[in-house]
């Protein structure tokens, strides 16, 4: 029996309809065998009388493997893994070191004397790198010549040979089969596992010892490994995650185990307990959603749906109009405000710019996730604060209005981890806007929720929603982990409390704009989306695909159609949310103003390269250190903090020196 190298998958996207007409069906292996008949045998009838043992396992009982290899002179065993994986390296890695802690942590006498044959070359214990074949397989064969093949469902577990579940177990005596599938596993161990080796079983600790890893030694030896992941068992995935959200959902209404016995049992006034819980929970999901409505973007399908509802991503060319001026009106409202409303201006496109991205973002993530990526391009948090009466609030409801023709909103007091987290397997793709944040609660449940950057990877979401902070001016500054995690704008502008009261452009607005603009804006992005999901497969990649430049591109592009955009209306890139000169612009400022205003604050030590800046307070201080790239080298010392000077004359565009003349960039812009 020739072994062929012939795969198919079920419910393979890959194989369009056309394609199954224009090419041949693939072709799998098929063993054909003849009944003989239907045996009751002990696992050591089935197993007993051979000398040697090729096997491959999935899930395994480790006591049972002790027994079974003590009916052996050799054997050798591939551990494949039970659970749906791309086998990408961090996964094969992951693996393999939960596997070998299993075996490791299982101390006992029969432990160490696997160790010794190990030692002795008369066991061999391997597993996989790469996706294996889904074969249960036991090949065992005696110095007489007599030869078995064990085949069917059963792992090399009690569970599965003891007779306390039912399993497929088949099984054929003779050469002929014996040779084929010895082949098999021979190929399998040579191409798709590593060896586990004595070292390997008696470290410490493996995260400390990742080179001692199985797939880490076969590198070593052969110089070079070339991984396979595999990227098209996203509807398998799905519904494992499915299953086990709804299990994890049922849990706390679900009989629990009697303690003497550790068996569950169940009446139908469990089921009907059950059945109750879960409509109420249902009840309460479907208020959530209510309140935050679900915008689901499927960039692999190119569709986007509103609660349910298909949105219509060809809305008429007078509705897309209307939006547009709509929206220039509203942000052209902003040169009635007192203070820098230019910057206001341009600061509100950035973060408007992102708040339309934000449900392209948990794709982006989890693409980045699967390919080994940088996730940082692809933030989900967002923070505006500042001046009061500034016009936040107004400003992200207009946004969320144009997004999905509701402008909900979270109260401040609300925000927790897990209420947000919570909130986020719920709401799907708009943003979630939490209003009015003070700095105590921004520090004790904000900071923690944006540094656990790791919302959704594990469980390969791509629908989950943005989060948006609302500050007053009590946030004084951000720390580094937390800029480096979320698009931040900061407001200095804003209205007396008559100017407040007399306005009506926000209200006239938020009422008559509608989606049309933000629909246009997503049948775009859909289809200029396409090329950068497919640029993140590719290894050779030097830089993230730019989503923001992406978005803010399209735009440009709509708006231009409809009027002559304002220079804050621009072509932005990462740029402009993350670079350093961003980040530092409030503490720039800062520095900048006091140098004007204040010179006997500083002291320049050209000799030391150091410079030394005042700042009042130690307080002022901090907020001034978290906002500092750590190419300053800043540390403090009480009210001062210290500076290296080349890199401050760089950083801040200002030449300090003892007639403290700014540079000429600086007087330029």
């Amino acid at each position: 029996m020739e072994r062929k190298n012939h795969q198919l998958e079920l419910f393979d996207d890959s194989f369009t309809q056309d394609a199954v007409f224009q090419k041949a069906e693939p072709r799998i292996d098929v063993v054909k065998m003849n009944y003989d008949v239907a045996q009751s045998l002990s696992w050591k009838d089935l197993f007993s009388g051979f000398d040697t043992l090729f096997a491959i396992t999935y899930s395994s009982g480790l006591n049972f493997i002790n027994k079974l290899l003590d009916l052996f002179s050799h054997a050798e065993i591939i551990f494949g893994c039970e659970s749906v994986m791309n086998y990408s390296l961090q996964e094969v890695m992951a693996f393999q070191g939960n596997l070998i802690e299993r075996i490791r942590n299982n101390r006992s006498i029969q432990q160490e004397k696997l160790l010794s044959r190990i030692d002795q070359n008369e066991v061999k214990l391997f597993v996989a790198r790469s996706q294996i074949s889904h074969e249960k397989l036991y090949l065992l064969s005696a110095s007489d010549g007599r030869k078995r093949v064990i085949m069917g469902s059963a792992n090399m577990s009690y569970t599965a040979f003891a007779g306390h579940q039912r399993e497929n177990v088949c099984y054929l005596d003779g050469d002929e089969a014996y040779n084929w599938y010895y082949d098999v596993f021979c190929s399998l161990k040579e191409n798709s596992s590593d060896e586990i080796s004595h070292k390997a079983l008696t470290l410490a600790d493996m995260e400390e010892h990742l080179d001692d890893l199985p797939i880490s030694e076969t590198v070593k030896t052969r110089k070079a490994l070339v991984l396979e992941p595999v990227f098209d068992m996203n509807q398998e995935i799905e519904f494992i995650l499915d299953t086990r959200r709804c299990a994890n959902e049922m849990r706390p209404y679900a009989p629990k185990k009697e303690k003497k016995t550790g068996k569950i049992s169940i009446s139908p006034e469990h089921i009907i307990q059950m059945r109750r819980h879960i409509v109420e929970e249902s009840v309460k999901k479907k208020e959530q959603r209510s309140e935050f409505p679900e915008l689901i973007v499927n960039v692999f399908d190119s569709t986007v749906s509103l609660n349910g509802t298909p949105l219509d991503l060809n809305p008429a060319k007078e509705d897309i109009r209307r939006d547009v001026e709509l929206f220039l009106k509203y942000m052209k409202g902003y040169e009635n405000f007192h203070g820098d409303y230019l910057g206001m201006q341009y600061r509100y496109f950035e973060f408007a710019n992102w708040f339309f991205c934000s449900p392209f973002m948990a794709t982006m993530r989890d693409m980045a996730a699967r390919y080994d990526q940088n996730r940082l391009p692809y933030p989900v948090f967002g923070l505006v604060y500042g001046q009061s009466k500034a016009g936040k609030t107004s400003f992200l409801e207009t946004l969320l209005k144009m997004m999905i023709g509701q402008k909900p909103k979270v109260a401040a007091q609300d925000f927790t981890r897990s209420s947000i987290e919570n909130l986020k397997r719920t709401v799907k793709g708009a943003p979630i806007i939490v209003d009015d944040m003070i700095n105590t609660r921004f520090n004790q449940h904000a900071i923690e929720t944006i540094k656990t950057d790791d919302f959704g990877v594990a469980d390969h979401l791509v629908n989950y929603s943005a989060v948006v902070i609302s500050a007053n001016e009590d946030v004084k500054a951000v720390s580094p982990e937390v800029i480096r995690r979320t698009v931040i704008c900061r407001v200095e502008a804003g209205l007396t409390n008559t100017e407040v009261m007399k306005s009506n452009v926000v209200r006239s607005v938020q009422r008559e704009i509608g989606t049309a603009f933000y629909r246009a804006y997503l049948s775009r992005m859909l289809v200029e989306l396409q090329p950068f999901i497919e640029s993140m497969k590719d290894d050779d990649s030097e830089s993230a695909p730019d989503i923001l430049q992406l978005s803010s591109e399209i735009i440009v592009s709509i708006i231009k159609e409809y009027a002559e955009p304002p220079a804050y209306i621009r072509r932005l890139s990462l740029e402009n949310y993350f670079s350093e000169q961003v980040t530092g612009k409030h503490a720039i400022n800062s520095i900048r103003t006091a140098w004007k205003t204040s010179r006997k604050s500083f002291h320049v030590d050209k000799k030391n390269n150091e410079l030394r800046y005042n700042a009042g307070a130690p307080y002022e201080v901090d907020r001034l250190m978290k906002e500092l790239p750590e190419t300053l080298e800043a540390r403090k010392s009480r009210d001062w903090v210290v500076l290296n000077l080349s890199a401050a004359v760089d950083f801040f565009q200002i030449e300090f020196n003892a007639t403290g003349v700014f540079s000429k960039f600086f007087r330029n812009n």
